[in-house]
């Protein structure tokens, strides 16, 4: 019975594609029915490549020491919300 927070796709692949897919898959272990988890896991590392890459090109001229310095910011402002102050820091 298929889940019902799937979707059904159809793809295509050229067939040197599907070859060395299916080699890989075998290689690791995987069955036919590991396909879709490969394809899913391909799926959404793409996708969070492609948000590194703007990210990276969107801060591609701040200075390493000012990234670092906001980076470091964010995370303590982060920090805070989490977890309530020590009673050592009152």
């Amino acid at each position: 019975m298929p889940s019902t927070d799937s979707a059904r796709l159809t793809v295509t692949f050229s067939r040197e594609t599907d070859l060395a897919m299916r080699a890989y898959l075998g290689a690791q272990g995987m069955r036919k029915g590991d396909l879709s988890r490969f394809i899913e896991d391909a799926v959404r590392w793409r996708m969070f490549d492609s948000a590194v890459q703007a990210v990276k090109a969107r801060n591609a001229d701040i200075s390493p020491e000012d990234l670092q310095a906001a980076i470091d910011e964010a995370c303590s402002q982060s920090r805070a919300g989490m977890w309530p102050p020590s009673p050592a820091s009152r």
